[in-house]
């Protein structure tokens, strides 16, 4: 599937809402099927852009993951299901439950049914499910790629919901004529307004696999949010959320557990790497769970630089607490001061999502790493500052001169960004000594700061010097 399969669909942005009366809910569309009969496709169809991870393999998708979606004009919410099955044991039974939650909660439910296979006992098991839910259901026969299977698809009126809407997800064949049907089943939506305010402060959940990115999720929730298993790699799709943390409303993304570089994984990783990535580069503020329990890995090192890279505030959640003795404590330490000794700014909590130990601690965190990621310094404050700092500690002589510092300013924030004007290079050591003065001076705890320098370039025989644009 090329981007250009969704070439005229609206692409999408998240509703706005103007700052008069607050805009109601938006109306909920829930895709839900047996296993492998394309609804993350048809999702991906719906919202005008490959954002579920689609693999030929049925169990891709686990959780409920909602995405927003508009068209004609009215916005609402479309949710992707992993696939339902009745008398489902272990992860199959969590992520059917998932599925009927994301039912219980539609407004609207579209019922997906490869229609190259036709009705299937569990396609019948599932109608009897959604007949409990008293929802209205549309009837979708996907994999109706050409007008022979479309035929075909007529031998699902046997299950009993009415007309089926013969559709090609992949190929966009017969989506209008749903789209539309879609719209006439909602209730009111509410129409898209520029100018809206800023809504919750986005919060991306990562770290490698089996850490308790979930757990903690619906911890905070006080649901099933997501699902939980043992097995490593259960979350494959970004799960977003909104939920109440000390008071406050946070958008948290629970994201994939990332094993491997994102050059060296394939497949479904691959892709869940690659959503990883965006809703770190979505988010204003990283939670980076460890597990307490295990030694720092080479692959919380890898998230932690993907994230300082990123530029967005960091905290690092020590999760599993509950498990550590007095020994692991010891050893946790040292690796500590051995691993992290390059992101000694970044914030720390202990905490165990299971027990609910400290989790009370992560909102006064994620507000701290936040104003110091959008911290501005005036001027006139930052230059006296500098000033003082360059007379008690100048930079050492070098080829018989010293660079010296001429002037600084803020150049931006979130995160903060520093500019130093001077007369020539500054050795890397000073750089960082600099850097370490202005957050004992004006903190920046829980935000990466980023300096750059710009040398004065040299007299020309007829000219005045400039700086390094």
């Amino acid at each position: 599937m090329s981007d250009d399969d969704f070439g005229g669909w609206v692409e999408l942005r998240e509703p706005e809402v103007d700052s008069g009366e607050p805009a109601g809910p938006q109306p909920v569309v829930a895709v839900v099927g047996r296993p492998n009969v394309g609804k993350s496709t048809l999702v991906n169809r719906i919202i005008g852009r490959r954002q579920a991870v689609v693999e030929d393999i049925p169990g891709v998708t686990r959780d409920r993951v909602p995405y927003d979606a508009q068209w004609n004009g009215r916005v609402f919410t479309v949710v992707d299901t992993g696939g339902w099955e009745p008398d489902a044991k272990d992860r199959a039974a969590a992520i059917a439950a998932q599925a009927e939650t994301a039912v219980a909660t539609a407004d609207v439910v579209l019922f997906v049914v490869d229609a190259m296979v036709g009705a299937t006992d569990v396609d019948e098991a599932a109608v009897k499910m959604l007949r409990r839910s008293a929802k209205p259901v549309i009837l979708i026969a996907n994999k109706a790629d050409n007008t022979t299977i479309e035929m075909e698809a007529t031998s699902l009126w046997s299950l009993g919901l009415g007309e089926p809407f013969p559709i090609s997800a992949l190929h966009g064949r017969g989506s209008g004529d749903l789209l539309d049907a879609i719209l006439d089943a909602l209730p009111e939506a509410p129409a898209i307004v520029e100018n809206r305010p800023r809504g919750p402060r986005r919060v991306a959940l990562v770290g490698r696999p089996n850490v308790g990115k979930s757990s903690l999720l619906n911890r905070f929730s006080g649901e099933e949010r997501a699902v939980v298993d043992s097995v490593a790699g259960t979350t494959v799709d970004p799960v977003d959320s909104l939920v109440e943390i000390g008071g406050e409303t946070w958008q948290l993304v629970d994201t994939a557990g990332l094993r491997k570089r994102v050059g060296k994984a394939s497949g479904t990783e691959y892709y869940a790497s690659l959503r990883t990535a965006s809703a770190i580069e979505a988010a204003e503020v990283a939670v980076v769970l460890i597990d307490s329990s295990e030694v720092i890995s080479e692959q919380d090192q890898r998230i932690l630089t993907m994230v300082v890279e990123s530029g967005r505030a960091l905290v690092i959640a020590f999760n599993k607490w509950d498990l550590v003795d007095g020994d692991r404590r010891y050893y946790l330490d040292k690796e500590i001061d051995r691993e992290l000794r390059r992101i000694p700014w970044a914030i720390r909590l202990n905490l165990s999502a299971k027990t609910g130990r400290a989790v009370d601690k992560l909102a006064p965190a994620l507000r701290k790493a936040l104003a110091s990621w959008e911290t501005r310094i005036p001027t006139a404050q930052l230059n006296q500052w500098l000033t003082a700092l360059v007379q008690a500690t100048p930079h050492p002589v070098r080829g018989g001169r010293a660079p010296r510092i001429l002037f600084a300013t803020q150049a931006g924030a979130a995160p903060p960004r520093f500019v130093l004007f001077t007369t020539g290079p500054l050795d890397a050591g000073y750089q960082r000594f600099v850097e370490r003065k202005l957050r004992e001076e004006f903190g920046f705890e829980g935000s990466p700061i980023e300096i750059s320098v710009r040398p004065r370039k040299k007299l020309g025989p007829g000219g005045r010097g400039k700086a390094h644009g």
